[in-house]
């Protein structure tokens, strides 16, 4: 069973994200903020973190993608936010980020990105 953990600080975006996810089969866990994230994804090792970018806390989702990439075996991480400028995309990209959406999403978007994640390479 893959091991998906949600990184979002708004309660009402992770109810959402882990009812669309619990229709699948994966272990999942939840963090509100950057900080407590990193710490869940290192205590859990995830096989994706979906990553909010913008967050309360000392660390971002950014700051969080990139510890997570400084792993031996990092976890598959899918930025989710509503920041979807090119410049906003290039930088996820650059901390590490391995696929990107921008708010609103419908959830078939969202299971359907987790499953190209999931793929082996």
């Amino acid at each position: 069973m893959k091991k998906i953990l949600i990184v979002e600080d708004h309660a009402d975006i992770r109810r959402l994200i882990r009812m669309t996810l619990e229709f699948e089969d994966f272990e999942i866990y939840e963090a509100a903020d950057g900080d407590s994230g990193l710490a869940m994804a290192l205590a859990v090792a995830p096989d994706l973190v979906l990553l909010d970018v913008k967050m309360p806390g000392v660390l971002s989702g950014l700051d969080v993608c990139r510890a997570l990439q400084g792993l031996q075996n990092p976890p598959r991480l899918l930025l989710l936010t509503a920041r979807g400028r090119a410049e906003d995309l290039a930088e996820g990209l650059q901390a590490g980020a391995d696929g990107y959406m921008v708010k609103p999403f419908s959830p078939l978007q969202l299971i359907e990105n987790i499953n190209q994640q999931l793929e082996p390479a």
